[in-house]
């Protein structure tokens, strides 16, 4: 139960959001200005980054409030550290309170025809870009003895996995893994971990994987209603707040928490419960109905390889 815990308010914290440019980074940076905290968004491209301040100071609420924008490319060690310090070097050399990490993208295809180059750039995309923030960012709080907190943002795809996924789960899984280890090393300084594991989103980040993503990926995920990168900036910070673990915002990503837990702390100990009851009799039929289509697709996907001359290669 959340009864007994503290809630986290924002107001006057200093926020870093990586992937802050755009999609939920954006949307959760300007609900974080409105509540009054001084923000940090870190990107790559620093034409977005510049037309997402504007819409941070669109939202300003008072004149002291520090709205900062960053270019650094985050799935390189040095420049995630460099990053953090660009953005501590406008506070005075202060830690930062929340690490939000928010930077990612996926690129789904069949396995068979991923290079070595996709694999990799799938794990940089999926883990390194946060694991190498969340190493930086502890070692400074640490350093800086910052009770603060540290927000690792997954996928649904941290819990399980399916066909067209091969290059983007597996980060998932391992940033999961990450997450729980931390949570409990991170006890040692006051730090708190927290993790969230939204479904689709509809934001620019979509409509990049829907190019690459393969037909009966698209199908198996024709029943997942998606939500804006807006209505999962809420899920997130109410979790936040709430002091949850494990994140979610909508029932599947519940059923899938709670189900998949092991030994997680859970959120709420009636509703987990209904959940997991909900995952022991649906999960099993949902698997067998995607094993099913998946096994209907072969002469669809036979025709496919030949028609791109995969046999033939070498």
């Amino acid at each position: 139960m959340n009864f007994f815990r503290q809630h986290w308010n924002p107001r006057n914290k200093h926020c870093y959001i990586t992937g802050g440019s755009s999609g939920l980074g954006l949307a959760l940076a300007i609900i974080l200005a409105q509540k009054g905290a001084d923000v940090s968004i870190v990107a790559r491209d620093q034409t977005k980054l510049d037309e997402a301040l504007k819409e941070l100071e669109n939202v300003r609420q008072t004149p002291d409030q520090k709205l900062k924008a960053f270019s650094f490319s985050l799935c390189d060690p040095k420049l995630s550290s460099d990053a953090l310090e660009a953005a501590c070097a406008e506070h005075g050399g202060r830690t930062p309170d929340a690490i939000l990490m928010c930077a990612g993208a996926a690129h789904p295809r069949f396995f068979i025809e991923s290079q070595a180059k996709d694999l990799q750039l799938g794990m940089d995309n999926a883990y390194w870009v946060q694991a190498y923030t969340a190493w930086a960012a502890a070692k400074r709080m640490v350093r800086t003895q910052t009770q603060g907190k540290i927000v690792f943002v997954g996928s649904i795809l941290s819990y399980m996995s399916f066909i067209g996924y091969s290059s983007y789960a597996p980060g998932k899984y391992a940033l999961r893994g990450l997450a729980e280890t931390l949570r409990s090393e991170l006890q040692l300084y006051d730090i708190s971990v927290q993790m969230y594991f939204p479904a689709t989103i509809y934001s620019p980040g979509y409509e990049e994987e829907m190019i690459t993503k393969p037909k009966i990926t698209k199908k198996l995920e024709e029943t997942d209603g998606g939500q804006t990168p807006e209505q999962c900036a809420q899920a997130l910070l109410a979790g936040i707040a709430r002091g949850d673990f494990h994140i979610t915002g909508e029932l599947f990503g519940h059923i899938f928490r709670s189900y998949s837990s092991g030994i997680s702390p859970g959120n709420n100990l009636l509703l987990d419960t209904m959940y997991s009851v909900m995952g022991l009799i649906g999960l099993p039929v949902w698997r067998r109905s995607v094993d099913s289509a998946v096994r209907a697709h072969k002469v669809e996907h036979a025709q496919y390889l030949q028609s791109n001359g995969f046999h033939a290669a070498k």
